[in-house]
């Protein structure tokens, strides 16, 4: 998994279950912790193989920050050399405490393959959610947060939401971080249309003027001038956090600079099929920053690659990263015409792999 995904599982007694999935690589930390903050119960998966990687260590602490209970799932039991033992003893080291050692994390043991123990799973999460009574009023305007959002060619932008608290209907005017809209369409994962979305329910809304930032928080306003009040609060109360640190970053790499000058940079130009992904690869090139060599990125963005991409590169004298896009064809004509490197990938390990190669 490369994206984080939302859909709900509709069980035969009418009960349903919504499911995030978040990767597991370790450039994607942010998406699993913002998995971990909208959820209500997190499920651990731990190869049954492999036991706890230091992702899974990472994925713990996610949950433990969050403060709501986990389950852990054992996968790939079907294999012979799973060892669920092992896994139960290493995941005590980093205090979770399965229920037969005396604790009160649940374990299940399922093979995703051989499809075994994913009722056990399922029944699991229904136990704990009755424990724990979650509730949520329907019966007011909703409010969600942005799980993924996107700019796609033919809607526009499209934004993955995740309903919390009362029912969001088509023709609702939001406010999502510093963006507005109004809601044009209402998808659920399998593409069907809806009039509406209830508490926990994962679906795609078109109808925003900008793409928003995963995390941010989706409210329904009464109308339109009210939304442009909340989110040009919401984008000068952005600003002042995000502008007080960056002149204070770029004046400490300045004096670095200065004091170094042997540091050299690698300019780029990143853009990715969504908000989240790009995110994720400028977190990860930014930890591969050297005394001798850093990466600068010149601009992240989302959607195909233009040709003002293509300029503000060969501008910058930087090449042009799609992840999982591609450009268009006056962009490729132009970046042929002014010598401008376009690199495709589609798994982020090679894109980190070869920007290290040529960092060394």
């Amino acid at each position: 998994t490369q994206q984080i995904g939302a859909y709900q599982v509709r069980l035969e007694s009418g009960q349903r279950v919504t499911f995030l999935d978040t990767p597991g690589h370790a450039a994607f930390s942010a998406m699993r912790a913002r998995g971990a903050q909208v959820t209500d119960i997190v499920v651990l998966v731990v190869a049954g193989d492999d036991g706890v990687m230091p992702q899974t260590v990472e994925a713990i602490q996610h949950a433990k920050a969050s403060g709501v209970p986990m389950i852990v799932a054992i996968n790939k039991m079907d294999k012979p050399d799973a060892n669920p033992d092992r896994v139960l003893s290493e995941l005590t080291q980093h205090e979770v405490i399965a229920e037969q050692f005396g604790g009160d994390t649940q374990i299940v043991k399922v093979s995703a393959l051989k499809k075994t123990g994913l009722d056990d799973l399922v029944e699991t999460i229904l136990l704990q959610a009755e424990v724990l009574n979650l509730r949520a009023n329907p019966n007011r305007p909703a409010e969600a947060t942005v799980i993924e959002s996107k700019l796609d060619k033919g809607r526009g932008t499209v934004a993955t939401v995740l309903v919390q608290k009362g029912t969001l209907k088509r023709g609702d005017i939001v406010v999502v971080g510093a963006q507005i809209g109004r809601i044009r369409a209402i998808t659920n994962e399998r593409g069907q249309q809806l009039q509406s979305a209830g508490p926990s329910e994962p679906v795609e809304i078109m109808g925003l003027e900008g793409v928003p930032e995963p995390g941010d928080v989706l409210n329904v306003v009464e109308n339109e001038n009210r939304a442009r009040e909340v989110a040009d609060y919401r984008a000068r109360a952005k600003k002042q956090r995000t502008g007080g640190v960056r002149t204070g970053t770029s004046l400490e790499s300045m004096m670095a600079r200065f004091k170094d000058s042997t540091a050299k940079e690698l300019p780029l130009v990143i853009k990715a099929d969504v908000q989240g992904s790009a995110d994720a690869i400028v977190g990860s090139l930014e930890k591969l920053a050297h005394e001798e060599v850093r990466s600068r990125i010149v601009l992240s963005g989302v959607g195909a690659i233009n040709e003002s991409d293509v300029q503000l590169a060969k501008g910058s004298g930087a090449p042009i990263i799609g992840f999982n896009v591609r450009a268009s064809k006056e962009a490729r004509d132009l970046a042929e015409r002014e010598g401008v490197e376009i690199r495709y990938y589609a798994i982020i390990y090679d894109l980190i792999d070869d920007i290290k190669g040529v960092m060394s």
